[in-house]
């Protein structure tokens, strides 16, 4: 109670700071606060334009842990490790696996935001469900002011806590980050530091699926279930995952001035015609893993390397990127219909893994298990230099297209390769404009050093795997008057690694294909909308890449306006995806392995939600998982051993104070 008189008390703390601001515009010349936002594309650091967020709609939704995406594995707790069942939607394994359990809740460059606003920007928000022994908190922030019209700075707190409604799932994360952007006639810069600290509990699944499926037959006729008490298989053991990314970005552009008219005036503009391009990627990551309870660890674990009472497991990581690029722009010149770079890329990367500190020349004590290879070098380091080229065509009428290829030259990188396009163009018909994209990718690149080589207490592995090639190739068409969206992937993939029943990452050697489609479709009738994406797809080999066949989420609510002030959207949305052959999840080592013997799927996941937007203020009101128990059957499960989150009350708020 008093959690929520805090919060609904800064909410009209806050309204009434936004209306008072807007009482004192109302006696000066109004002042539009407009602001705008992108994101940096990699190799060469181009900017593409991003949303703001500060639209009300489906605000809600973002504090439903599997509402990541329309079909996700989650190990349950918002902040929790998650899969995307997407598979066009799910990126590759990345240098450091360990992170990519937690990519949704970690910054990346991927999710850095740059902004332009006339006037100081501060984006606040902070959510929170559950009660004492379940209290879910998220508080973010993100901040941004212009120096002038050409350079801004930038800040971003993001703090999660969750205790999560089973027992052992706590999740606390600490991300913040510091950005900083310049963009002038002759010289751009844009950068960011980020670090992220993610503690994780892990439980290892429930003891007993009874406890969610059939209730009275393990409790003698009761139903009731109190969640914090189910038995779990690990009480004593978490993950926790650190690092740090600098992103340095700069250009020097040459070029002319030329006179333009400006009204009844002449002016000089800056034409740049080429730049010099330097980037400086540094990242390290850390990764440990702790248990101190050595009789459920024989009992979970079937293997013992290196300590018999207790586990420890402790890895790093760090690599340095520096691309240069020489660049001719797009655009200078009439005949200049697209813009071509070529640049040069050197990359190190350096790991450290726990150290086999056994004396295998004598008998081994009774509780450790032989390592299967010789000993992997605690430190490895590997040099990686490619060469690429990029055309870019963003200023046509009809037709805009982009690609990007290199080739590994140097290092552990001779012989990769790596081509990826997309093109864009619009069609009219009929009033209407008919957006059409297509894209295609070619890679033959090596397996992480991770993956092939590993060493800790319950896993080790020493393996010899060969490039993975993929070919891919999509794309969608929309309709904007109709709300209609269609996509579709094919992706042919060799030698793909993925990890197998035992949890250890294995080789297919065949070639496996991969078909998607989707489908986005909304309706619009007065007030009422409604919200649908369905996605198909399918795979040769099922037990190389699992995947539900189909997944459907779909959405419906009123919006309208109170007194012409109180934006409200109020409505329902629902998960569902069918049945198949789960992916586990092993917290040892942070992966989602295949297995053949669970399904899950088949189960719908209910939201009831409000939705509201007062001036610069949106706040939310939110009842999670309203089926459970009421339709839809009781096996609602994410993976084995991990259940959705029960039925769940939740609140938000979000404002936009503008300084």
């Amino acid at each position: 109670m008093k959690r929520t008189t805090i919060i609904l008390l800064s909410g009209l703390i806050g309204t009434a700071a936004v209306q008072a601001q807007d009482n004192e515009t109302k006696k000066a010349p109004e002042i539009v606060q407009k602001a705008s936002a992108w994101r940096i594309v990699s190799p060469l650091g181009e900017r593409e334009a991003a949303p703001v967020d500060t639209n009300f709609l489906n605000y809600a939704q973002q504090s439903v842990p599997s509402a990541r995406s329309i079909a996700y594995a989650t190990t349950g707790n918002l902040g929790g490790e998650g899969y995307n069942l997407i598979y066009f939607e799910r990126p590759g394994a990345s240098d450091f696996f360990f992170r990519d359990a937690l990519q949704a809740w970690l910054p990346s460059l991927e999710t850095q935001r740059f902004y332009n606003t006339r006037i100081p920007m501060t984006l606040a928000s902070y959510n929170f469900g559950g009660g004492k022994e379940t209290a879910q908190d998220r508080l973010k922030a993100d901040f941004s002011g212009n120096i002038n019209s050409r350079a801004q700075v930038g800040a971003m707190l993001d703090y999660l806590y969750s205790k999560g409604s089973f027992n052992y799932q706590a999740t606390k994360h600490l991300s913040w980050g510091l950005s900083g952007s310049y963009i002038g006639d002759r010289f751009e810069f844009q950068g960011f530091l980020q670090h992220y600290n993610a503690v994780n509990k892990e439980n290892g699944g429930i003891s007993d699926d009874r406890y969610i499926t059939n209730p009275a037959e393990i409790q003698g006729g009761s139903t009731s279930v109190d969640y914090k008490t189910i038995p779990t298989r690990l009480s004593s053991a978490h993950n926790r995952v650190a690092g740090t990314q600098l992103y340095l970005n700069s250009k020097y552009k040459v070029g002319f001035y030329k006179d333009v008219l400006d009204g009844d005036s002449v002016k000089q503009e800056y034409v740049p015609v080429s730049s010099f391009i330097w980037t400086l990627d540094y990242k390290d990551a850390r990764h440990t893993f702790r248990n101190e309870n050595a009789n459920e660890a024989q009992e979970f674990w079937g293997n013992t390397y290196l300590n018999p009472l207790q586990t420890n497991d402790k890895s790093s990581y760090y690599s340095i990127r520096n691309t240069f690029g020489v660049s001719l722009l797009e655009g200078f010149h009439k005949y200049a219909k697209a813009g071509l770079a070529v640049f040069l890329t050197h990359e190190y990367r350096h790991y450290t893994q726990p150290e086999d500190t056994i004396n295998r020349a004598e008998p081994l004590p009774e509780m450790l298990t032989p390592l299967p290879f010789a000993n992997i070098p605690t430190t490895k380091g590997e040099n990686y230099v490619w060469a690429g080229a990029q055309l870019l065509r963003r200023q046509g009428r009809i037709l805009n297209y982009d690609a990007t290829g290199r080739i590994g030259i140097i290092g552990e990188a001779a012989g990769e390769v790596d081509v990826r396009g997309n093109i864009y163009t619009h069609i009219p018909i009929r009033g209407d404009t008919l957006n059409v994209s297509a894209y295609g990718a070619f890679s033959n690149t090596n397996v992480p050093y991770l993956l092939q080589h590993y060493v800790s207490n319950h896993f080790a592995w020493d393996n010899d795997f060969g490039m993975t090639r993929r070919l891919r190739a999509g794309g969608q068409i929309s309709l904007p008057r109709t709300s209609t969206t269609i996509s579709a992937g094919v992706e042919n993939v060799q030698n793909l690694v993925y990890f197998n029943g035992s949890a250890l990452p294995t080789q297919c050697g065949s070639s496996v294909q991969v078909f998607s489609a989707s489908l986005q479709q909304d309706f619009k009738f007065g007030i009422f909308n409604w919200q649908n994406r369905l996605t198909y797809q399918t795979s040769s080999d099922d037990a190389v890449i699992p995947m539900p066949k189909l997944a459907v989420y779909s959405n419906m609510f009123i919006k309208f306006k109170v007194a012409r002030v109180l934006d409200v959207q109020f409505g329902i949305d629902c998960d569902y995806y069918t049945k198949y052959k789960s992916v586990a999840y092993q917290p040892a080592t942070m992966s989602f392995y295949n297995q053949r013997e669970a399904e899950c799927g088949n189960y719908p996941f209910v939201n009831a939600y409000m939705n509201f937007k007062l001036s610069k203020t949106r706040f939310y009101i939110l009842f999670s998982h309203v089926n459970q128990g009421v339709f839809g059957g009781n096996n609602w499960f994410s993976m084995p051993g991990y259940p959705l989150n029960p039925r769940r009350f939740q609140l938000g708020l979000s404002i936009d104070f503008a300084n």
